[in-house]
């Protein structure tokens, strides 16, 4: 505007929201509309009703629960189950493995190379774009694992909010695995009620311009997450537009130790789209997403990677290889250690539990490292 003449000085409001307020937002929203679809009453007990907004585990970073699942729990009268409480501990050790593990050390080089990508060469980008893909991935279902761990203490069963999407072979199966408890909102209160996949080609391509949009907005009012949420949009069209969604795959993989060349290429280049999008969702500003996307392009690709901690960038790789080895031999499992009670020799199930333990106590950071959805 300085560039016309002109001179603003617009003053702005600094105002502190609270942490989590998108989380509980959704689920008040959730309760009205399902009293004004008449799916349930009005609770009229006020104590049940906070419960259902506030209850803890998932205030600050989810799942989104809704009233008709999550306010007949609250309500009935709760006797501990042991093997319940235990099945959470577990999914709570798995949740801060993967937390303090996989992400706060991939968050080391993902911070290092966004934060300063001018000093970096292509090569050093991809890692950088690699890491952040397993640290937000690290991070985000840690916590619901953990959310739904301690949940399962108090008899709580709340909605599960990863499938393991990074094994998903499309963007639609993503989005089917990924954050499930928001991506299944925007289906039902919006997606469904503005005509779903019904109509005309135009029709759908809207609908799911206008969900992937808000999802970006829901993550904040910055350009960054408008683009990653049309990303999205575009890569998921294809898969939405065909009269029937290809769901053979996710047939095929359960109780399946080893994949054919087109099933893993198609895993790969569903990371290659997913891990793309997150760079804008990681950038500060869209300037220099598109940045951080030229050294990627430009011949520096193919040299050897330029920052001085390479050696130590291969401790965090051996980590994401034996996550995603320990997952993709349970992905027929909620959690990894959801059938760990069928081994009998209680001796290899604590030694499994003291190695993790350990691997936790060896890599957690001294400085605070927050879950990045405590921000939205």
């Amino acid at each position: 505007m300085t560039k016309l003449g002109l001179h603003l000085n617009l003053n702005h409001l600094n105002i502190l929201l609270p942490i989590g307020i998108s989380f509980y937002t959704f689920h008040g929203l959730s309760y009205l509309i399902d009293i004004y679809n008449q799916k349930i009453e009005p609770e009229k007990n006020f104590v049940d009703y906070a419960l259902f907004v506030t209850f803890f585990p998932l205030l600050v970073a989810g799942p989104i629960e809704r009233a008709t699942h999550l306010l007949p729990q609250l309500k009935q009268p709760r006797i501990f189950n042991y093997e319940f409480a235990v099945d959470g501990l577990r999914q709570i050790l798995w949740g801060v493995f993967k937390k303090i593990v996989i992400a706060d050390q991939c968050a080391f080089f993902a911070d290092m190379i966004f934060n300063n990508s001018s000093q970096y060469n292509g090569i050093s980008h991809v890692i950088g774009a690699i890491f952040f893909a397993f640290q937000i991935y690290g991070d985000f279902s840690g916590y619901s694992d953990i959310a739904l761990g301690t949940a399962k203490l108090f008899g709580i069963q709340l909605f599960r909010n990863f499938n393991y999407p990074y094994f998903s072979k499309n963007i639609a199966e993503f989005w089917r695995r990924w954050h499930i408890s928001l991506s299944s909102w925007f289906k039902d209160y919006l997606y469904i009620p503005l005509g779903g996949s019904k109509g005309h080609y135009l029709i759908k391509i809207r609908n799911i311009l206008v969900i992937f949009l808000l999802s970006g907005l829901w993550h904040g009012a910055n350009w960054t997450f408008v683009i990653w949420g049309l990303l999205n949009a575009i890569f998921i069209i294809p898969s939405i537009l065909k009269s029937k969604q290809d769901k053979r795959f996710e047939v095929k993989i359960n109780g399946k130790l080893l994949l054919g060349i087109v099933e893993f290429g198609s895993i790969l280049f569903t990371f290659f789209l997913t891990t793309f999008a997150w760079i804008f969702f990681r950038s500060s500003s869209v300037s220099n997403a598109i940045d951080y996307i030229g050294k990627i392009a430009n011949n520096s690709l193919f040299n050897a990677p330029n920052f001085d901690s390479l050696s130590r960038a291969i401790l965090p790789f051996i980590l994401i290889i034996f996550m995603l080895l320990v997952e993709w031999f349970n992905k027929d499992h909620e959690h990894v250690f959801s059938g760990f009670s069928r081994i009998k020799n209680r001796c290899f199930r604590w030694l499994i539990y003291s190695l993790l333990l350990f691997a936790i106590g060896m890599f957690m950071r001294t400085e605070e490292t927050p879950f990045i959805y405590f921000q939205f």
